[in-house]
C-alpha cells in the first residue's frame, strides 16, 4: 500500500478497516443466530432436508460474503489485478451458485428457494448493519 504522510489519515483508515472487519464478524454471528433456530423449526414442521437446505444456503452466503470482502481488500491494496479480480468473482459465483441446484435435486423443487433465502440472509443483515452504522454518523 502507498505510504500515508499524515497520521490522521492513517488513523481514520485504520479505524474504518477495523469497523469493516468487526461488521463482517458480527453479521456472521447474527446470521448463524437467525438461521439455526429457523432451520430447527423448519426441520420439525416440514422436513429435515429443508432445514439442512436453509443452513447450507446460509453457510454458502457467509462464505460468499467473506470471499467478496477478501477479494475487494486485495484489489484495493493493489495485490490483485482487475482481470484476476473479475475471474475470481466469476468462479466464486459459479461455485456457490450450484449449491441451490443440488438442494432442488435432493428435495422438492421449491427447496431451491429455501437455500437461496439462507444464502441472501447474511447479505441482507450486512446491509442492515451498514445502514445502521451510516445513520448513526
Amino acid at each position: 500500500m502507498a505510504e500515508i504522510g499524515d497520521n490522521t489519515q492513517g488513523a481514520v483508515s485504520s479505524a474504518a478497516l477495523s469497523a469493516y472487519n468487526v461488521r463482517g464478524r458480527s453479521v456472521g454471528l447474527r446470521s448463524i443466530l437467525l438461521l439455526v433456530p429457523v432451520a430447527v423449526v423448519l426441520t420439525a414442521v416440514r422436513s429435515p432436508i429443508l432445514g439442512f437446505d436453509l443452513v447450507l444456503g446460509g453457510v454458502c452466503g457467509l462464505g460468499n460474503m467473506w470471499l467478496v470482502m477478501r477479494n475487494n481488500e486485495r484489489l484495493l491494496a493493489g495485490r490483485r489485478s482487475r482481470s484476476v479480480y473479475g475471474l475470481v468473482n466469476v468462479v466464486r459465483i459459479l461455485g456457490i451458485g450450484i449449491v441451490p441446484v443440488f438442494s432442488a435435486v435432493t428435495g422438492p423443487w421449491w427447496s431451491m428457494g429455501i437455500a437461496l433465502a439462507g444464502f441472501f440472509t447474511p447479505l441482507a443483515l450486512y446491509t442492515v448493519a451498514l445502514r445502521q452504522e451510516y445513520s448513526t454518523r
